[in-house]
């Protein structure tokens, strides 16, 4: 496994050739929203309906092909908990995306959407990509956040949306793509400026944009 790279595009480390670029991706919610087997489903497309707890922080790490690019995908999974904050937070430095994921069965944890919203935008550096997922829509009957309500308040923070069912495995794949796509493209704008404060000194060669699929809200 490759060392985490400080670089904010994660740029290519010499070491390490086996990749094109490397992105330091980070799931935060509310516990027990299903951040966990949100991971497990698309690293090991693997679930398991028995809830453990996250304890302070783990990830995995899975390689993918994006624009003729491999894309090196450093995947954490964060503890939902207060007692932890202080842990997870200083992860937040060096992060390129985050899934900022709620539970549709679970109006507490749609409300502090805001609340996580703000923390990484206190932790995390300015361009930081964000997507907001709804998960468990396949628990269709026991919905208590509307699909509107989501996209509203998505809208309302700036994300693009998604809702998403571990699992069922519906949009778990196409979330990750899609943030990885948007932060590709966020990546060549600014190489395209050559605005050093941005960029950094260094800078890896352009991706080009292929167009991402739209996506489709849960049909559950």
């Amino acid at each position: 496994m490759a060392s985490a790279t400080d670089s904010r595009y994660g740029q290519k480390e010499s070491s390490d050739q086996n990749f094109d670029y490397m992105f330091k991706i980070l799931i935060i919610g509310n516990s027990s929203v299903g951040k966990t087997s949100f991971l497990f489903r698309y690293a090991d497309d693997s679930f398991t309906p028995a809830f453990v707890s996250t304890v302070g922080i783990d990830f995995k790490v899975k390689t993918i092909y994006r624009n003729d690019k491999r894309i090196k995908l450093q995947i954490w999974d964060t503890a939902g908990q207060e007692r932890y904050r202080t842990i997870t937070t200083a992860y937040y430095r060096g992060a390129m995306g985050f899934i900022l994921m709620y539970d549709i069965t679970n109006e507490e944890s749609f409300n502090a959407v805001q609340d996580w919203s703000t923390q990484i935008k206190t932790y995390s550096w300015d361009n930081a990509q964000v997507l907001l997922v709804g998960n468990k829509c396949d628990m269709e009957d026991e919905r208590v956040v509307s699909s509107e309500r989501g996209r509203q308040l998505a809208e309302h923070l700036g994300f693009e949306f998604f809702e998403a069912s571990a699992k069922d495995n519906i949009n778990v794949k196409q979330t990750f793509e899609r943030l990885v796509d948007i932060i590709c493209e966020k990546m060549s704008e600014s190489l395209d400026t050559a605005d050093p404060a941005v960029t950094g000194a260094k800078q890896g060669p352009q991706l080009t944009d292929q167009g991402a699929p739209p996506h489709q809200d849960c049909a559950c």
